[in-house]
């Protein structure tokens, strides 16, 4: 934790590695803000931490401003227009990887609406300093060796991927080793010129030539047709504190469903909260999907209490995933938590060699059973883990997120009631145990609730609930990577925190003099 009353352009950041805070203090540097810092550490993310993120994946993302008003920012891609819905709609479920699991990439798309809320430097910089990145190169981190070990045989399968990740002997490279990514590098060169090359042009052509070949069905047109929703955040005042999360398809309310038994105890473990937990993973199973495909049941998971018994619909979407968390604070009262993600590690396998750009698999999250909230169609969104979340009580203002896939509720959960408390050691808070209930997600046939150390009376209460338990002698990545920043207005005192699960670090950046 890094904390203390700081100059009028201070601003406290936290990222998953510390690429990304170098980036971002050059920005502060620069005269930058908050969102500066953020838009900074976020595109040398997508070179440094590609199993998490890229340019081809997407974005969700909260501003508050300094006068208080909170936006949310939905850059999720569309499935294509010409998806085949009636061959999918055959499969017991979408396909885990491959190019039917790739939706248009928004990442990029959203880094122009986040910074039309109050950057005050251009992007290119951010974009040049990301291609140097890839040009110059950078050494496999821990957190990323474990993503190409784990996906040895997908990236293996892939002429893009072995290009960047391949050892030169038929292997993969490992922890320690240097990557470079030049065909990256040129690509972020020209988004620095002009980031609308994403979508139109030898970018966009590429991308969907490299899916085309592979029997996808997305067209330069689809990208074309790719728009960012810039809108009002849903709002709840739980616990005496006031907190904002972005609308479906993400599943920001499934967090404030169960913040009320969270808040209301200091024991993380409490059998109310697992139990909750519980409602809401069906609850959400069953009912979060994009409200342009039909009705969405949003009270459903505002209010999860015995709703166990639903969420058995066949046919539902993958919830697995992997993110990047970048949260910011300005002592202007500007904070921003921008969260972007390729799905699951390296999300579809595919890395078009043309461009350098892993695609995500954020389609795999659809269902194939068109009476799903979820179902897939052209032009609609797949449900989305991507949890950014806002908070102020009193003078109190927090930005919070985390990696974790569909746990994000249960990992912000456990996290909420401490860091909401001034006197709190961010730090402290984020190196606890913490549980996580899922089930394909994890790995198990049936919904299973797994317990770090120190955790041990949420697997009792599981276990009274019929649930699956596993226990767990250390941290583990699927209970999150949160990151932290925050800000007491009264004063502008700045703090944050990084998750000693990941790879990164937080700092209070001031402009160099």
């Amino acid at each position: 934790m890094t904390s203390g009353v700081t100059n009028p352009r201070s601003v406290a950041i936290a990222a998953p590695h510390p690429a990304a805070l170098d980036s971002a203090k050059a920005a502060v540097d620069a005269g930058g803000n908050a969102i500066d810092a953020a838009l900074a550490a976020a595109a040398a993310l997508t070179v440094v931490y590609p199993h998490q993120c890229s340019l081809g994946g997407d974005l969700i993302a909260l501003v508050r401003r300094s006068d208080g008003q909170v936006t949310a920012v939905l850059s999720a891609g569309a499935a294509p227009a010409a998806v085949d819905v009636e061959r999918l709609s055959k499969l017991d479920r979408m396909p885990g990887q491959g190019p039917d699991t790739v939706t248009v990439p928004g990442v990029v798309a959203g880094w122009e609406a986040v910074a039309s809320l109050g950057a005050t430097l251009a992007l290119a910089p951010a974009f040049e300093r990301a291609a140097a990145l890839a040009e110059s190169g950078y050494t496999v981190s821990p957190g990323l060796n474990r993503a190409i070990q784990g996906r040895r045989d997908v990236l293996l399968a892939d002429k893009g991927m072995v290009e960047v990740f391949g050892d030169g002997a038929g292997g993969l490279k490992g922890e320690g080793d240097h990557v470079v990514q030049p065909a990256l590098a040129r690509t972020l060169t020209e988004l620095a010129g002009n980031p609308g090359a994403m979508y139109r042009g030898r970018i966009a052509e590429s991308i969907a030539g490299t899916l085309t070949s592979l029997g996808g069905a997305m067209s330069a047109d689809d990208f074309a047709a790719h728009r960012v929703e810039i809108t009002d955040p849903v709002r709840a005042e739980i616990g005496g504190a006031s907190w904002w999360v972005a609308p479906p398809p993400t599943q920001g309310v499934v967090l404030l469903g169960i913040l009320p038994d969270a808040l209301d105890s200091a024991d993380t473990c409490n059998p109310e909260l697992v139990a909750a937990v519980n409602d809401a993973l069906r609850a959400r199973t069953a009912n979060l999907g994009d409200p342009r495909g039909g009705d969405i049941n949003v009270d459903a998971m505002l209010d999860p209490r015995g709703r166990a018994a639903e969420g058995s619909l066949p046919r539902p979407g993958r919830a697995l995933g992997d993110t990047v968390a970048i949260v910011a604070a300005d002592t202007d009262g500007t904070v921003v938590t921008l969260i972007q993600s390729v799905y699951q590690w390296f999300g579809s396998g595919i890395l078009d060699p043309g461009t350098g750009v892993v695609l995500h698999n954020r389609g795999s999250a659809f269902s194939t059973d068109p009476s799903h909230p979820a179902h897939i169609g052209p032009g609609l969104r797949p449900p989305h883990t991507l949890l950014p979340v806002i908070a102020q009580k009193d003078d109190l203002v927090i930005g919070l997120g985390c990696q974790g896939g569909s746990a994000q509720a249960w990992i912000l959960s456990q996290v909420a009631r401490e860091l909401i408390d001034p006197s709190s050691d961010p730090a402290e808070a984020l190196g606890r145990g913490r549980w996580v209930i899922g089930a394909r997600d994890l790995g198990f046939d049936e919904a299973t609730l797994i317990a770090e150390p120190g955790t041990e009376a949420a697997a009792d209460a599981a276990a009274a609930l019929g649930l699956g338990t596993a226990r767990r002698d250390a941290q583990f990545d699927e209970a999150g990577h949160v990151q932290v920043a925050r800000i007491r207005l009264s004063d502008s005192t700045l703090d944050a925190a990084s998750d000693p699960r990941a790879d990164g670090r937080a700092t209070v950046l001031s402009p160099r003099q």
